[in-house]
């Protein structure tokens, strides 16, 4: 298990648009577009939702618990935080 990873995010205020842009994906929109155009996170937003590298201990605890329990390459279910609803994709 690594201690480092690489992760880009999707962040928006409701549930039921988490849902939607999940379903977006599903439906082989780029992850990285889907990002650029519907993350309120605008600073991660402009990088396709890339947040770099990072280890345990640096983001929220829910985004952290799941974000490292993910394979490369997998994106997860929407999970709430109190910034809102993040939708996260690993590579690496």
């Amino acid at each position: 298990m690594s201690n480092k990873i690489k992760c880009s995010h999707i962040l928006v205020t409701r549930h039921s648009e988490s849902l939607a842009i999940l379903e977006k994906i599903k439906k082989g929109d780029k992850f990285g577009k889907l990002a650029k155009e519907m993350s309120i996170d605008s600073g991660s937003a402009k990088k396709d939702g890339n947040l770099g590298y990072f280890t345990k201990g640096v983001m929220v605890k829910p985004f952290e618990e799941c974000a490292f329990k993910l394979q490369i390459g997998e994106i997860s279910e929407p999970v709430k935080t109190e910034f809102g609803y993040h939708i996260i994709k690993r590579f690496a």
